[in-house]
């Protein structure tokens, strides 16, 4: 099973999975938004920061269950 496959099936059977993902979807629309202004203000600057680093932690956890999920399911490796 490729990462794309597993990232699918946690989706739709593993409700911390689904939610992690969201969650890290909704930083990345919000990260958007300021990369596409020219100009960021402090407050927008330190948001940034902060969505980044959130969005990293997310991820890791993400990647934390797939790898949970292999180790518990060897055909899915």
């Amino acid at each position: 099973m490729n990462e794309k496959e597993l990232k699918e099936l946690l989706l739709k059977e593993n409700e911390e999975f689904r939610k992690l993902f969201n969650e890290h979807q909704s930083c990345e629309k919000r990260l958007d938004l300021y990369k596409s202004k020219h100009i960021l203000t402090e407050k927008e600057k330190l948001e940034e920061k902060e969505l980044k680093k959130r969005k990293l932690s997310l991820k890791d956890r993400m990647y934390g269950i797939m790898e949970e999920f292999r180790k518990s399911h060897p055909a899915a490796r």
